[in-house]
């Protein structure tokens, strides 16, 4: 008898454990045990978890919000740990409790969880259980639980019988219609859901209107999210009932008197495009995508701009060029001298995919004096995004006409009076060379490249010596020792130190790009030449290069030729040139 009570006692100990930490004060102790509910139903087993767990957990719900977060994630995967599908309703009344709560996230995450059990509902559970659960959310007191109805019509709805079906889409109007605009706006954002679930008949009958009513809310919060459900609607309906049903509201939208509304009309224009087809993206978008491009908030043109290029494409090819002329064009020239930097910015990112869509003579004629103005733009995001995407107009115009047009533009910011502007341009040109390869930069901008080592302004000189290190990892070390390293070798030779010291600085980084070969044969002997320094700091800064470079060195030539040039710097009259090369010859001999 003792035995058994035991047992008995044993059985109930996770479920007290439970109660115990779940009403300890401590939040982290309460969220722990909620992560473990799975544990603690696999040792109770299906029936008690049934019986005791899910009664204990539905009564006890409240708590914190991450507590009850936890738990609302921890019952969407609790299907098999009460029975398997067949017993999963058992799930939906501690998941009701939770979808009320005030808590957001907490909503949210539980209609997530009564979505996933609720594909797992056979059908007679599914009406016998989930829809009336579905119609109390729906017809709830608090907003709360209405707003998380909305989530839950198109999970049920395509397995539900024709009358239930007609009592969901009633119940979901009234939604549409509430009074507390955090439910319109909730049903407002699954509105497009469902319209993918609905029979044609009632997606004209009773749908579209529900659309038509809310893109017309007194909120511009809810009407923006009509325009999401819009794309979703017109994808559905043939070209004569997206005239007929829908175009007159959209149209509305694109000049809704919110910029929140308008701009997303402008975010989601491509795929309205698509959802509307050739022939009324022709006579209704176009107009449309005009007003958007010229809106009076720079928000709205900046979304428009960024999607002109996708819009151009999707044209029907037989009306696209003449369109995109003397529709399109007029307006882009207006946004490239915009006065906000982001609709600028916004543009030139996708500009230049132009190019492709007109051809050859259009671009040259209308589209290289737009890039041109957009490279001497003062924004460097503007500059960055045309010099970014070069190639597709290299692909179109061919490099001897971009050579003409833009790289005298490239050529003149190079040369620019003003430091930072010439900083910017060195940033952008291995991007350069990645985009018109190497025979034409050996031929148009590597003599620009070594004209800035020699620059007046340190931070130039610098940039230019990094920009050579990013060169030569483009192309190649073979090409560094015929094109460049001669070049910095000889300024070695400079009557100006300043420029003796950029030498030091360029082999400091061409080292490890070039090789173990090079660095020994051409590099080293320029260094070890240059000890001999009339200026300390130029000595001072051969001691340096020589720690540097000498990993990349043959480890034949350390003692012979590196380790007595050093013990000679290392007796220099100059305090500092004599810090260096002790540094340097203890760094050496670390390595080995």
């Amino acid at each position: 008898m003792a035995a058994s009570d035991s047992a008995g006692d044993d059985s109930l100990y996770p479920i007290a454990v439970l109660i115990d930490e779940l009403k300890n004060e401590d939040v982290q102790l309460r969220l722990n045990s909620i992560k473990k509910l799975s544990t603690i139903a696999l040792a109770l087993g299906v029936e008690r978890t049934r019986a005791e767990l899910i009664p204990f957990l539905t009564e006890t719900i409240y708590d914190e919000d991450e507590v009850l977060l936890a738990l609302a994630e921890q019952l969407g995967n609790f299907i098999s740990l009460v029975g398997g599908p067949e017993h999963a309703y058992w799930l939906l009344r501690p998941l009701e409790s939770l979808a009320t709560v005030e808590e957001t996230v907490v909503r949210d995450k539980a209609v997530e969880s009564l979505r996933a059990v609720a594909a797992q509902h056979n059908p007679g559970d599914l009406e016998a259980h989930f829809v009336p659960l579905v119609f109390r959310l729906a017809s709830g007191d608090w907003f709360t639980s209405r707003t998380s109805a909305s989530g839950l019509f198109a999970v049920c709805y395509p397995r539900s019988q024709p009358a239930i079906k007609t009592e969901l889409l009633t119940h979901f109007r009234s939604l549409c219609q509430d009074d507390t605009p955090m439910v319109r706006r909730a049903a407002a954002s699954k509105l497009g859901e469902l319209a993918q679930v609905v029979e044609l008949q009632y997606l004209k009958s009773d749908l579209i209107p529900m659309f038509v009513n809310l893109a017309q809310d007194e909120q511009d919060s809810v009407r923006l999210l009509a325009v999401e459900a819009c794309v979703s609607i017109a994808s559905l309906l043939s070209q004569e009932d997206v005239e007929q049903l829908v175009m007159h509201t959209l149209k509305q939208c694109t000049g809704d008197t919110s910029w929140r509304v308008r701009f997303m009309v402008a975010d989601r224009f491509t795929e309205l495009q698509k959802a509307v087809g050739v022939e009324i993206t022709r006579n209704d978008l176009v107009p449309a995508f005009q007003s958007l491009l010229k809106d009076s908030e720079a928000e709205v043109r900046a979304a428009a701009a960024n999607k002109v290029k996708d819009f151009c494409q999707n044209l029907d090819k037989q009306h696209q060029e003449s369109i995109i002329m003397t529709n399109i064009l007029p307006c882009v020239k207006d946004l490239v001298a915009d006065p906000h930097q982001h609709v600028k910015s916004s543009l030139a990112s996708v500009i230049m995919g132009l190019s492709p869509i007109l051809g050859r003579h259009n671009t040259i004629e209308h589209l290289l004096p737009l890039f041109l103005s957009q490279l001497k733009d003062e924004c460097p995001e503007v500059r960055l995004n045309i010099i970014s995407n070069l190639d597709c107009v290299n692909e179109v115009i061919g490099i001897q006409q971009l050579s003409q047009s833009l790289l005298p533009a490239i050529v003149e910011l190079a040369e620019d009076s003003k430091w930072r502007v010439r900083s910017a341009i060195i940033e952008y040109m291995p991007l350069l060379a990645g985009q018109l390869g190497q025979e034409f930069f050996d031929e148009k901008l590597n003599s620009l490249c070594m004209t800035w080592l020699m620059d007046h302004v340190f931070a130039i000189r610098e940039a230019a010596t990094l920009n050579l290190r990013k060169l030569v990892d483009q192309f190649g070390a073979e090409w560094a020792e015929n094109t460049i390293i001669p070049k910095v070798l000889a300024m070695s030779r400079d009557q100006n130190y300043l420029y003796r010291m950029t030498c030091l600085f360029c082999i400091n980084v061409l080292a490890e790009a070039c090789g173990s070969d090079i660095t020994t044969r051409l590099l080293l002997p320029t260094v070890l030449s240059m000890a001999n320094d009339k200026v300390a700091n130029v000595r001072f800064n051969v001691a340096k290069t020589l720690q540097k470079i000498a990993p990349q060195l043959d480890q034949a030539v350390i003692q012979p030729q590196v380790k007595p040039v050093l013990d000679k710097l290392n007796a220099d009259l100059d305090i500092d040139v004599k810090y260096s090369a002790s540094e340097a010859i203890a760094g050496i001999a670390a390595l080995g």
